[in-house]
């Protein structure tokens, strides 16, 4: 029997050497015994010299040239060429928590000696058992990218984010780098029971596995985040069996809102019913009024409205676009009439199409806590949208936000204009892409566009940064959090620039 030891559960590189040195001695599959090292560290330098283990090499098996093909080199002058899907099949099954699975792909190696095209035949019961590996490690992967929560924490460097997490089988190195890629500029730690892996801004490491008391168990912009994601679910949508297979249950415990879920699911059908009992909110009588009278007295396609009051009624009378047939009602912009700050979002939502008033569902209740964090009184300020009416898609009985297009925020943009010249605001900030669009008449990217004064025709200094319902859309808190102290900080440097004195 030969005994073939790799250095740790993820030596695939130690697994083709391996391999590689007892398909050159002729070793059948069931004449070798596959074992991980017990007392090896991971990621210490893997053990050599001993039993069957050959030297560990550097990177993947040599390939050759314009043949799709790896080799596998002999001592002497024999080759052996496998396909690299092969190859990609066996580093991906290698990270599977099977204790056969490196037997399993050194029986599939030996094989293709004389069954040269053996990986294409998925009826095989061990080419399906190597593909049901690979499919339930990318499955992981998958589920670990959608459910790591990162909690904010302090070392003697500053702030760092640290999550704990528990995947189904071995993938925190295969996925690190996709945590790298899309938090380059914050640092932080993931760990888990098998590895863990750290970014500094600089390098990304791995060290061994952790316990759950090594990671931070709360965060208080998640209290943000459970009141967003309470105020999205709908009753009427609920699926319990479709929510749970795309957020399985064993997850659950590291979610900052899964504490909600049993709750909402015993009140769906109570709520349903309220919902499907509760009249439709009817537009005020006043605008019906208003537009019926400024429309036959002042028809808004011929003449700019000279009052906020006629906006008001116009907004709601509007028919430049087709978004007014699916809208409850429009929704004007709200605010003194003379502010020196005017916030520019979107299109109003869901909440704000039925109360007739815009930021008033979740996005204007983080809206007022970054006001109030940036010392900013709402009341001191005019709020308004690029887009006046709700534009949605039915899904069910629910209305789900649509973006609106260039050709609706293009009609729209007569009332936006004359609240600009009715209210005259020293500084305007556009909160998002859309709204940036119809302020600075041009795509203004946010990321790329962020921390710059920039100047309009109306004499006013504009600014933009991000909408607040981007903030809640992110689902991991450090993320939220980074944009949020964004949105923060420009709704404070764009009050201090429209209070200074000239």
């Amino acid at each position: 029997m030969h005994v073939a030891r790799l250095a740790h559960e993820t030596d695939v590189t130690g697994w083709r050497d391996t391999a590689r040195s007892l398909l050159a001695q002729g070793v059948p599959p069931e004449a070798a015994l596959w074992t991980v090292e017990s007392h090896a560290e991971l990621f210490s330098p893997p053990p050599s010299g001993e039993g069957d283990r050959a030297q560990v090499g550097e990177g993947d098996l040599p390939g050759v040239p314009g043949t799709g093909k790896a080799s596998l080199n002999e001592k002497g002058d024999g080759t052996f060429k496998v396909p690299k899907a092969f190859l990609d099949l066996a580093s991906k099954a290698i990270l599977h928590r099977s204790i056969d699975r490196f037997a399993l792909l050194y029986r599939l190696l030996w094989r293709q000696q004389s069954e040269p095209n053996l990986i294409q035949i998925i009826s095989d019961p061990d080419v399906a058992k190597a593909l049901d590996f690979a499919r339930n490690v990318s499955r992981a992967a998958h589920k670990m990218k959608a459910f790591v929560r990162f909690r904010l924490a302090q070392d003697d460097q500053g702030e760092a984010y640290v999550a704990w997490f528990e995947p189904v089988h071995r993938v925190t190195e295969a996925v690190a780098p996709f945590f790298m890629r899309r938090f380059t500029n914050m640092r932080w730690s993931i760990l888990t029971p098998d590895a863990c892996a750290h970014w500094d801004l600089t390098d990304l490491a791995f060290t061994p596995g952790a316990n759950p008391q090594d990671a931070p168990r709360d965060d208080a912009l998640e209290d943000y985040w459970r009141t967003y994601y309470a105020a999205i679910f709908n009753p009427a949508r609920l699926k319990v069996g479709a929510m749970q297979s795309e957020m399985p249950k064993r997850y659950w415990r590291n979610l900052p809102e899964a504490g909600l879920i049993p709750g909402m699911i015993a009140d769906a059908q109570g709520r349903t019913r309220q919902m499907v009992a509760q009249p439709a909110t009817q537009s005020s009588r006043r605008v019906v009024k208003a537009a019926v009278r400024a429309s036959r007295d002042a028809p808004y396609d011929g003449q700019a409205p000279t009052s906020l009051v006629e906006v008001v009624a116009g907004v709601d009378h509007c028919r430049r676009c087709d978004l007014w047939r699916d809208a409850t009602q429009g929704v004007p912009g709200q605010g003194p009439s003379q502010a020196r700050l005017m916030l520019v979002g979107e299109q109003p939502g869901d909440q704000e199409d039925l109360a007739g008033a815009p930021f008033v569902g979740p996005a204007g209740a983080l809206l007022d806590r970054a006001l109030a964090e940036a010392d900013v009184l709402r009341t001191k300020i005019y709020l308004t949208n690029a887009v006046k009416h709700f534009r949605h898609e039915l899904r069910g009985k629910r209305r789900i936000h649509k973006t609106p297009g260039t050709t609706q925020v293009a009609a729209c943009n007569v009332w936006l204009a004359a609240e600009r010249r009715l209210v005259r605001p020293r500084v305007i900030v556009a909160l998002g892409g859309t709204a940036a669009l119809a302020v600075f008449g041009k795509p203004t990217p946010v990321n790329a566009c962020r921390g710059q004064l920039m100047p309009l025709p109306d004499q006013a200094k504009g600014i933009v940064t991000y909408h607040p319902s981007y903030v809640l859309r992110l689902s991991d808190p450090a993320a939220s959090r980074v944009a949020y102290d964004a949105l923060v900080a420009d709704l404070r440097w764009a009050w201090e620039l429209s209070t200074a004195t000239t």
